[in-house]
């Protein structure tokens, strides 16, 4: 999957609001990305945070064990596996829900915000999407959040002293409480210009489509 652009001050931006643990935000970034080479236009793209789950435990617990304990059972999570296996098959995306761990992604917010100023935000959120959907690996290690955002191009010593301390934490918090403020709810979230909403992990076309129709009004405005 191509990495989302993100050249700076030109052409449409676009926030996502996204949370790790969620299989429909692995694949509304891969449809986003493929919605972007599609467009004709520059697309900027920031990555904000939200936490489907913010009192979730430090420790790693097993994602199936969890999720059929708050959706009613592990036959309707094996149905929407199922269902997802399908989707992210479609886009080319390895899954396998079956090795996920449900996790608080409060650490990883913040080293998916150093990566950003550091211009490889999109690389260390598509390395860490993979991890936990595709590779059953922990993000709520330190080790692992360094060692993934390292090969996605990240400094690992910077990983490490951000996560030592709480460099960033209260700017997270902030941002956290902005999306709610925004009346986001679930994510996907795609943000446009600050103005325009699309919400869920939408077909490729309706996402292209948004862009497009964006850049139309952006146009239009004197």
């Amino acid at each position: 999957m191509p990495a989302l652009p993100s050249r700076l001050g030109s052409g449409v931006n676009v926030e996502i609001f996204s949370d790790l643990v969620c299989p429909w935000c692995y694949l509304g970034r891969a449809r986003f990305a493929a919605a972007t080479e599609r467009f004709a236009g520059d697309v900027t793209v920031t990555w904000r945070p939200f936490q489907l789950d913010p009192t979730a435990p430090a420790a790693a617990v097993p994602a199936a064990a969890h999720l059929a304990d708050k959706f009613g059972g592990a036959e309707r999570v094996a149905e929407a596996h199922e269902r997802l296996r399908g989707l992210t098959a479609a886009e080319g995306l390895p899954y396998a829900p079956e090795d996920a761990w449900h996790v608080n992604t409060f650490d990883a917010h913040r080293v998916i915000a150093l990566a950003g100023s550091a211009g490889v935000q999109d690389a260390v959120v598509g390395r860490l999407f993979r991890a936990q959907h595709a590779e059953g690996r922990d993000l709520g290690d330190a080790a692992t959040l360094a060692e993934l955002a390292a090969e996605a191009g990240l400094d690992a010593a910077a990983v490490r002293d951000l996560l030592a301390a709480d460099e960033g934490a209260a700017e997270l918090r902030r941002e956290l409480d902005q999306a709610r403020a925004l009346g986001i709810s679930g994510v996907p979230f795609f943000l446009f210009e600050g103005e325009w909403g699309v919400s869920g992990a939408q077909p490729t076309e309706v996402l292209e489509g948004a862009l497009r129709e964006v850049a139309t009004h952006l146009a239009a405005r004197p």
